[in-house]
């Protein structure tokens, strides 16, 4: 905690001026790089415009020697100001703060903050964890704290009056900080929303990842590429197979260019092999065919155990998803889950800056990395007790076509937690996306509030915060989110369509008759083919 704070005589009864924060406030390890107020429509950063009348503070913050926290906190100062901070999470590893997210949240009437992680310069862009354990500790869990409780003096000494509720919003690297929150500090938060978590960091990066690029990229190769290797050109191979097979008998709708509920999908990419005599770009090899299999399959060890969930089929040729993180344009240049378990590889654990990370022995060597790193960046503690007591609500979402983390990580980790509880529905719900990709864009609904993905209406029916404010101040628990589908994915265009979002682990289903754009034409269900807590391993016909 950030103990000792020397405000101003007089500075909680009345506000203060932007531009003397520099000088007000004394923190430990912290300096205020500067505070200036900025007029609505003047640039504020990285040609982000001032939604409102704001003040924008930048600030630093050096818990150790070899860290460099870097964070901002703006407050509108025009009277829209709702009395609430959110803090908002970052992304991979981060390395940067992100503005336009916390533009969004100002324009909404939030004072809002985010951090860089402490991984903003060199050698931090990797970032370069090895040789630099508090840099990996800022990474892990430090930075979102002291921006936490200094982004809340700061609040107070400027407002004059500390927020009212506080709230902590992020995807991906976000989701994982969200998790450790309610986990390490649960009582700085009274609502988290949590997308897509990368909580189980090496997991994701030392196997999930490495392992799709050891069936893509290794194994036999004809003129230099790898036979596994599966180019964009045939992706809309797997998912037209996946969805002629299971569209509209999940709950969906048979014209739907994605999948409601996945899971149920028996899928075996074996039916998109090709025949004697085939055109060889019309269907896939032996090769292709097996690593497909691998990679919905997902990563085990040795004793056959499932180590991190793998991907869910029909949404395999949207560009956000197969192409953007698997195949890449070439076997040369693959997807970004190449670059990421390479760095997580070379970097983290063995200290090189190249290394032969596709020879490793996942199930020699996983456990190892996993002593000595998970520890400080996962956020995987399935106790939320304390949370709960505190009176927290917590919002989790995801999308079933997500590429990047697994969709049935974030949902076998709500399982561990209810296992330890009477009633986790209580205090903590869970919204899947059908056909979205990872925290947004895919085919399917991907607006509702997500990030900076705002639906038609900001209101608890179409907008997670909205939800999870009338939860935390009222009571009143989600029974669905409305999710909006934008033409092209551009607001400007107007709406394509829409689908309600339910609690897992209810789904959606299509009533049979209404108009398929319309959410009401849905109802939120039941689902009877619900795995038994514990037996997380996904499904397919082949397995």
């Amino acid at each position: 905690m950030l103990a000792s704070v020397a405000f101003n005589a007089g500075a909680l009864a009345a506000p203060m001026n932007c531009e003397r924060l520099t000088s007000s406030i004394s923190l430990p390890n912290t300096t205020i790089s500067f505070a200036q107020s900025y007029a609505p429509g003047q640039t504020v950063s990285d040609n982000i415009i001032a939604p409102v009348a704001l003040c924008r503070v930048a600030s630093t913050v050096k818990p150790s020697s070899d860290s460099d926290i870097n964070f901002e906190v703006w407050v509108p100062t025009d009277g829209s100001w709702n009395g609430k901070f959110e803090q908002l999470g970052n992304g991979g590893f981060a390395g940067s703060i992100w503005v336009a997210f916390i533009a969004n949240a100002v324009s909404r009437g939030y004072a809002a903050a985010a951090t860089d992680d402490g991984t903003s310069g060199p050698p931090r862009g990797a970032p370069t964890f090895l040789g630099h354990p508090d840099l990996q500790k800022d990474y892990g869990f430090r930075a979102i704290k002291v921006t936490t409780d200094t982004s809340k003096v700061i609040i107070e000494e400027l407002m004059g009056k500390k927020p009212r509720y506080s709230y902590f919003n992020g995807c991906s690297c976000g989701g994982r900080e969200a998790l450790m929150e309610a986990q390490r500090y649960p009582n700085d938060f009274d609502g988290i929303i949590v997308g897509s978590p990368a909580n189980d960091l090496v997991g994701l990066l030392g196997a999930s990842f490495l392992w799709d690029m050891q069936a893509l990229l290794t194994g036999p190769r004809t003129d230099g590429v790898p036979d596994a290797y599966i180019p964009a050109s045939k992706l809309g191979l797997l998912s037209s197979a996946a969805l002629v097979q299971c569209a509209g008998k999940d709950g969906g709708v048979s014209t739907d260019a994605f999948l409601n509920d996945p899971r149920k999908c028996h899928f075996d990419p074996a039916v998109a092999t090709c025949k004697s005599g085939q055109d060889p770009d019309t269907c896939l090899t032996k090769a292709q065919v097996e690593a497909a299999r691998k990679i919905y399959r997902g990563p085990h060890d040795p004793r056959g155990q499932l180590i991190f969930p793998g991907y869910e089929p029909g949404s395999e040729s949207n560009p956000a998803n197969w192409r953007s993180w698997l195949v890449g344009t070439s076997s040369s240049s693959p997807g970004d889950q190449n670059s990421l378990t390479m760095g997580f590889w070379c970097d983290q654990v063995f200290g090189k800056a190249d290394c032969p990370y596709l020879s490793i022995d996942i199930g020699k060597e996983f456990e190892k990395a996993s002593k000595t790193i998970a520890p400080i960046v996962n956020s995987t503690n399935s106790d939320l007790r304390s949370f709960e007591h505190h009176g927290g609500k917590m919002i989790q979402y995801a999308g079933w076509a997500d590429t990047a983390i697994a969709p049935e990580n974030g949902v076998n980790y709500y399982e561990k937690v209810a296992m330890g509880m009477r009633d986790v529905h209580d205090f903590y719900r869970v919204f899947m996306a059908p056909g979205m990709a990872h925290c947004y864009g895919g085919a399917g609904p991907n607006s509702f509030g997500n990030g900076a993905s705002n639906g038609p209406v900001i209101d608890a029916e179409h907008d997670l915060l909205k939800a999870l404010e009338l939860w935390v101040e009222q009571g009143v628990a989600p029974e669905k989110i409305i999710a909006t589908k934008y033409l092209n994915d551009d607001p400007l265009q107007g709406v394509a369509f829409q689908r309600p979002l339910c609690p897992y682990p209810k789904i959606a289903k299509y009533d049979g008759q209404g108009n398929t754009t319309d959410p009401a034409s849905f109802r939120c269900v039941a689902d009877k083919d619900r795995r038994s807590p514990g037996n997380h391993e996904p499904q397919a016909a082949y397995r």
